[in-house]
């Protein structure tokens, strides 16, 4: 007699890019991601598996090229990334997230796309900026949809607070700009407060001028739900000595807002 075998439903294959033909384009919750699907001949390799030893980063070597550089903290799956890249070839792209298996989904993307001047890694926000970029390095900076921390015990782990701010100063060029968008009304109020006391600071009115119009996963579920996107760019206009930036930091109040519900 034969041993009963414990029986399971067989798994579902996910419908990802992998499976989708060449000269497809993907859609995420019925929006389309940037680009086509290229052959696999013309794929790239997008993931930095290992960062350079030396610090700062030397990031022209990296990406084999000089270029100015454009860095997306938080780049979930890439979607904003991806369409930057493709868009503006004469810029380095830098994608950045603590989650390793979003950097997976973003790079894959960027590899069947052929980004040879795309790079994803996992690191967050504050190391790289503390650890792995000199002062005055970066071109732009693209934060999407900071994470809230809506739980009390949590807010201290909130990225946009007065010292991270201060980095963000001192590692940007002059005449650069950060662009930020959030859906948590708490979080914007904190953010049009603190930051005009680094940078010249400006509220985008509806989308952004440019594409795309969907910038991350979490903008189109917020969309769906019928939240309030907003936005705003942050310029760096003027130099400042790192005593100066201190000085103004000391001044800020941290992150420590209620919300209340983590939708």
């Amino acid at each position: 007699m034969k041993p009963k075998r414990n029986w399971r439903p067989a798994r579902r294959k996910k419908n990802t890019s992998v499976d989708l033909p060449v000269g497809s384009v993907e859609v995420e919750f019925g929006i389309p991601i940037a680009g086509k699907i290229l052959p696999q001949e013309m794929w790239t390799h997008c993931a930095l598996k290992k960062l350079p030893e030396a610090r700062p980063v030397d990031w022209n070597e990296v990406f084999s090229r000089p270029a100015p550089l454009v860095v997306d903290i938080g780049c979930g799956n890439g979607r904003y990334t991806i369409a930057s890249a493709i868009a503006r070839p004469e810029m380095n792209h830098l994608a950045l997230d603590a989650l390793p298996m979003v950097i997976r989904y973003g790079t894959r993307r960027a590899n069947q796309r052929g980004l040879q001047h795309c790079k994803f890694a996992v690191v967050d926000g504050w190391r790289f900026l503390s650890e792995l970029c000199d002062e005055e390095s970066i071109a732009e900076m693209h934060i999407y949809h900071p994470q809230p921390y809506a739980d009390p015990k949590d807010i201290s782990k909130r990225m946009l607070n007065p010292e991270f701010m201060g980095l963000m100063f001192r590692k940007l060029a002059l005449n650069a700009r950060v662009y930020l968008q959030t859906d948590r009304q708490p979080y914007w109020d904190y953010i049009t407060r603190w930051m005009p006391k680094l940078f010249q600071w400006a509220e985008v009115p509806g989308d952004w001028a440019d594409e795309p119009t969907f910038r991350s996963r979490r903008e189109i579920l917020a969309r769906k739900e019928g939240l309030k996107i907003h936005r705003g760019i942050a310029a760096k206009t003027q130099n400042r000595s790192a005593s100066e930036v201190s000085a103004l930091v000391a001044t800020m109040e941290q992150p420590t807002f209620a919300i209340e519900h983590d939708c």
